[in-house]
């Protein structure tokens, strides 16, 4: 590791395709409308007795558009959020949208024949699907709600030109904010990005100053932007509970994860009936800091005046280094992300916020972006991604169609890596308040992992019943602050700017009750980690088979074979047991 240097840097996309226009390009969707044409003539082939390696053949056909409209989906997505203003970037989203969805609509036959084929026949046919299999079972879970061809396709059609129409609106005016805060005498112009780095303030006039300016300017474009809320839940209503008759909205979100609502619900009961835990955390917090009482804006305050920072090839270093001493593997997984200038970790106007990782294809190394600017929770921000990448090419042996974990356990390897750091970083601090501090650094981030998300979960389950009734943007604002104030307690003092926070959230807009996916993989990476602690290396292979399933098995089935039961509230709470053995021992370095 020695000889290894990493900078900041903008990634490249040539990994996914020639060119946007011209020869190169024409020749990819040249092949793309090649297959698909090929698929569309076989369809008078489809038959209940048809022989197993006809169905391949055509499973074959499905897999190669898979691959060819992965690569043309990830790009246009990945080149947006280079610059969400770039038009150039935008016209060939739109181009590339189009294109998918007539080959989903053409190709649509396909799964609606494969989903209402009887069980005897379809069950022959999976026998011989090898790794397809799992993906074929998921597509049958949706019978049901499956509508006919005509109606799929106009839904299909409807989608691209509305609710991902929206869904791109919102992301361009949002990552187009600017926010202007005035810093040690000089008025700062900051992105999203920067102004976050300031919420670790160890000045508490600073952290209140921030949170008032993002929230002043969401408030700003609050009726816009919460009117685009309403209009995608209302439209997840009208498809999925008038059309498709799920029993609730976020039953279609479970179905899709292979989740039982039921063990969403005790899941998410677990998430609220634990909130006292944290609540005593931010009490022991402001006496720390010598407040009375935590505000909103302090709940992430640094203990120390001077937090450390790190430059980004000691952060790489670090990261790379904490995944090496658990699994050479998974390190040198990490490392070809680096290799192949598949990481975008500078700071730029107009950059998307945040971060994530894309796993295109199998094998492919997966793009991670970040916005790194040197704290600590970028470094933390760091190993999630990576991990997400860990977790793709460990699953690369599956198929384009099933390589994907399902989304409780695609946060597993992330979370997991978030741990083997904090587990380095205590290690390197032998002085009790330097210990205090990173842990709890960690605590932090866990409540903004599990219950903050959990909460988000619980006020989109509530907002999706109160639009459906008829209330307006200010009432789900009002709606939102209760949530808080259940959250907190008295343990927080919450002011009024925060009722716009849920409309800052990118998930509740991008894909709705995708949140509890955090708190599933936290909770089960704290029971994986407690497992590590008591069997040491040996538990390191069966940790990687976890990963190297993908999803090319249910949650339930990869879970089970490494011994937990996800419907057992036992379970959850066990996490949040966890949890309050790292505050115990804050209390007694406090």
């Amino acid at each position: 590791m020695s000889a290894e240097t990493f900078e900041l840097a903008r990634w490249s996309l040539a990994d996914l395709l020639p060119a946007t226009h011209g020869p190169e390009f024409d020749s990819v969707v040249g092949e793309m409308e090649g297959a698909v044409a090929e698929l569309e003539s076989q369809r008078d082939r489809l038959s209940p007795d048809m022989p197993t390696d006809q169905f391949q053949a055509m499973m074959d056909l499905v897999v190669k558009i898979a691959v060819i409209g992965g690569r043309l989906r990830a790009y246009s997505y990945l080149w947006f959020t280079e610059d969400t203003q770039e038009q150039e970037a935008l016209a060939f989203r739109g181009r590339v949208e189009k294109l998918l969805t007539d080959v989903e609509n053409r190709t649509l036959f396909f799964s609606l024949w494969w989903k209402g084929l009887d069980d005897e026949p379809a069950a022959r046919l999976l026998a011989a699907s090898g790794d397809n299999a799992y993906y074929l079972e998921s597509l049958r879970r949706f019978k049901p709600h499956t509508l006919s061809e005509p109606e799929e396709r106009i839904i299909n059609v409807k989608d691209v030109n509305g609710t991902h129409g929206l869904v791109t609106i919102y992301e361009m005016v949002t990552n187009a904010f600017t926010f202007e805060v005035e810093i040690d005498g000089e008025l700062k112009k900051l992105n999203r990005a920067e102004l976050s780095v300031y919420a670790r303030d160890p000045r508490p006039e600073v952290r209140e100053a921030i949170y008032r300016e993002l929230y002043r300017v969401y408030a700003q474009d609050g009726t816009v932007l919460g009117q685009i809320y309403q209009y995608l839940v209302r439209d997840w209503s009208s498809e999925n509970l008038d059309l498709r008759h799920f029993s609730s909205p976020i039953a279609v979100r479970n179905l899709a994860n292979d989740i039982p609502d039921t063990v969403v619900d005790t899941l998410l009961e677990a998430c609220r009936a634990n909130a006292s835990l944290f609540q005593r955390y931010f009490r022991l917090k402001a006496g720390w800091l010598g407040m009375d009482r935590l505000r909103r804006y302090d709940i992430y305050a640094p203990l120390t005046a001077s937090e450390k920072t790190f430059d980004f090839d000691e952060a790489a270093r670090m990261v790379l280094a904490s995944l090496e001493d658990f699994s050479p593997v998974l390190a040198g997984h990490a490392r070809r992300v680096f290799a192949d200038g598949h990481l975008d970790s500078e700071l730029r106007p107009r950059k998307d916020t945040g971060a994530f990782c894309y796993s295109v294809l199998p094998g492919l190394t997966p793009w991670v972006l970040i916005n790194y600017t040197g704290q600590v929770s970028d470094v933390a921000a760091l190993a999630h991604e990576l991990g997400h990448a860990i977790h793709g090419l460990m699953a690369a042996e599956h198929t384009p169609l099933t390589f994907h974990s399902s989304l409780p356990l695609a946060e597993t390897a992330s979370v997991f890596s978030e741990m083997l750091l904090l587990e380095r970083l205590l290690a390197q601090e032998k002085d009790p308040a330097l210990r205090r501090d990173v842990l709890a650094r960690f605590v932090d981030d866990t409540y903004a992992t599990v219950t903050r998300q959990a909460y988000f979960v619980l006020f989109e389950r509530d907002a999706h019943r109160l639009i459906a009734e008829g209330r307006t943007t200010e009432q789900l604002s009002a709606h939102y602050l209760d949530n808080l104030q259940e959250q907190f307690g008295d343990s927080v003092e919450l002011s009024d700017e925060f009722r716009w926070e849920w409309t800052s959230i990118p998930h509740i807009y991008r894909t709705p009750f995708y949140c509890y996916a955090y708190s599933f993989g936290q909770l089960l990476v704290l029971a994986l980690y407690g497992r590590y602690r008591k069997e040491g290396k040996p538990f390191v292979a069966r940790y990687e088979k976890i990963l190297a399933y993908g999803g090319s098995r249910s949650p339930a089935e990869i879970l089970t074979e490494a011994g937990i039961d996800m419907t057992s509230l036992e379970f959850w709470n066990g996490g949040f047991d966890i949890i309050a053995e790292m505050i115990d021992e804050l209390e007694s370095l406090g």
